[in-house]
């Protein structure tokens, strides 16, 4: 009966699904996520503006010396060392004088790696008679890429959750911290509590934490008493507010713009400091809250949030959170490495497309979208991070060599995850077998040295899902009636 259990399992699901999974969201939804998150680009040209709109990928293909594109198996990728890689076409329509004039419906950005056996690559539509009539191996589990004629492999990342608040009790004080994630960027936002009850904030770009009072009078919670008000219910909380507030120098808001203002940008003039306060406090604060002025009053809420979670633990009221535990991790596959690789190259050929512009506008030229966009510019950056394994954010060996000494052998390296902590440290608690490890990580397969439990691998069973965005949550939710305080 087990084995009659297993063989249906196996039927519909591989032990790569997980990878496959993910590298079709991001090619469903990730990509064109990303281009979302840009819409129009300014350029330097007055006047002059390009809008993105729908991204296509076409099957894969390569252009032949004699001329002439044709459809490419894996197979001969790996015999011409070639990449199997896929088309990408964006529309780009360009804006003059706020009038659209749609010349070309899309353009021709670059190629994209394709993972085997994905939704792109032929051979998930073929038999098993099929792919051994065209060279391929019908057992290959896929879930790889070809880059160069060599196959390379993402390797899964473990990492803690984001926008998630955990406390935990560092060098004596407590530390309220979060990772705030906001369309790919992510922003370290940490709430310590000393020892003797003094309350700092610090997040990207401050160059030394900053007063917990101060920053709240600068959100919009001007007043003593308000500030009083919000932590009424906790009295351990409280306690350390007077404490705070009687320590404050600023006693209003304008006071408290003013010193922090001098503190971010000493030395420069006061309109320039206030820009810089104001765009910090709203794109590097908390940015998963929101990037407007008027989220100002919920990130100041969160950050009494912060602090109250910091207060408990510290009076030993509530438990700090343990960073092992797995339901405070996730972990990134294929589809999310590419989402961020994607992103960044896009990044990179906006300011090319930018400069381009600029360069024919000086020499007089036709502004023509077709000869803004160089397709080596993006196609070049996600070339060189699969090949080498160089990753956005300075990390390394995500993109692996495919381990092809046996069919166990391949399939341990795609389901392998990797933590990003350092190996050169001990790091003890974290390389711990922990009791959430249960069912989704092998407690036996590990390497020796440096790498021991660093260096993890799936359960034999154990699956990822891909996850879901989350607006649709939210939207789920209001269908069930639940209410926004």
């Amino acid at each position: 009966m087990v084995k009659g259990l297993l063989d249906v399992y196996f039927r519909d699901n591989t032990l790569v699904k997980q990878q496959l999974d993910s590298y079709n969201k991001f090619i469903e939804t990730g990509l064109q996520s990303v281009v979302n998150r840009v819409t129009t680009i300014k350029t330097n040209v007055e006047g002059f503006e390009l809008r993105l709109g729908k991204v296509r990928v076409e099957p894969p293909r390569f252009y032949e010396v004699k001329g002439g594109y044709r459809a490419i198996l894996p197979s001969e990728a790996r015999l011409r060392n070639l990449t199997y890689a896929s088309p990408v076409f964006l529309e780009i329509v360009p804006i003059h004088n706020s009038m659209e004039r749609p010349v070309y419906a899309d353009v021709f950005i670059g190629e994209i790696p394709v993972m085997v056996k994905s939704k792109l690559c032929y051979l998930s539509q073929m038999s098993k008679d099929g792919l051994a009539e065209s060279g391929e191996d019908p057992g290959d589990p896929g879930g790889y890429f070809i880059v160069n004629g060599s196959e390379k492999v993402l390797v899964s990342i473990e990492d803690l959750v984001p926008n998630r608040l955990m406390v935990t009790r560092e060098k004596g004080a407590m530390v309220s911290k979060i990772f705030s994630t906001r369309q790919g960027f992510r922003a370290r936002c940490v709430v310590e509590r000393s020892h003797e009850g003094i309350l700092t904030v610090e997040f990207p770009s401050t160059p030394s934490p900053l007063p917990l009072v101060q920053l709240l009078r600068v959100l919009g919670v001007e007043k003593n008493s308000d500030i009083y008000g919000v932590f009424a219910e906790n009295i351990f909380a409280k306690n350390d507010i007077l404490l705070n507030v009687e320590l404050e120098e600023s006693k209003t808001r304008e006071e408290a713009v003013e010193l922090l203002s001098k503190r971010l940008s000493p030395g420069q003039p006061q309109e320039y400091r206030l820009t810089r306060l104001e765009n910090l406090v709203d794109q590097y604060l908390l940015p998963h809250v929101g990037t407007a002025k008027e989220d100002r009053k919920a990130k100041a809420e969160f950050l009494i949030r912060m602090v109250n979670k910091a207060v408990l633990v510290a009076n030993k009221k509530i438990h700090q959170d343990d960073k092992d535990h797995y339901a405070n991790k996730r972990v990134k596959l294929a589809g999310d490495l590419m989402q961020e690789l994607f992103n960044y190259a896009l990044q990179f050929l906006i300011k090319d497309m930018v400069y381009q512009v600029s360069r024919a506008d000086a020499r007089g030229r036709r502004l023509q979208v077709h000869t803004l966009v160089r397709q080596d510019a993006m196609a070049d950056r996600i070339r060189y991070a699969m090949a080498t394994g160089n990753w956005i954010a300075g990390q390394t060996g995500i993109s692996q060599l495919l381990d092809r000494t046996s069919y166990l052998s391949t399939l341990s390296h795609l389901r392998r995850v990797i933590s990003p902590l350092s190996k050169k440290h001990p790091h003890f608690k974290a390389r711990d077998l922990h009791g959430t490890h249960w069912g989704k990580l092998c407690p036996n397969e590990t390497p020796e040295g440096p790498s021991c439990s660093l260096v993890k691998n799936l359960s034999i069973m154990a699956e990822v899902s891909t996850g879901v965005e989350d607006e649709s949550v939210v939207a789920l939710l209001r269908n069930f009636g639940v209410k926004e305080r």
